[in-house]
């Protein structure tokens, strides 16, 4: 008898848990660059993921978003958890 195995479960995210999206930003320059920006979850449902960033943030068409919230669905691999990083001794 074969068994399938489950299929792997999306990274399940909390409020205020801190992530990185890949979106169109303004970067220390005040410049517009695609690229991974760090921001924190500012609300979950079961199908979404609402982020919140520190930095102007655009859409796709070129408007800048007016509250620096942009929303996700929970399995979009434009988001993933925030790599903490550790100092080795």
């Amino acid at each position: 008898m074969a068994f399938m195995r489950s299929p792997a479960q999306p990274h399940i995210y909390q409020v205020a848990d801190r992530v990185e999206v890949y979106c169109d930003h303004d970067d220390k320059d005040n410049e517009r660059h695609r690229g991974w920006l760090k921001g924190v979850v500012a609300q979950v449902d079961n199908k979404l993921v609402a982020v919140q960033f520190r930095v102007n943030i655009y859409l796709t068409e070129g408007w800048m978003v007016p509250d620096r919230i942009l929303w996700f669905p929970s399995n979009s691999e434009h988001i993933r958890p925030l790599k903490r990083w550790t100092k080795k001794k």
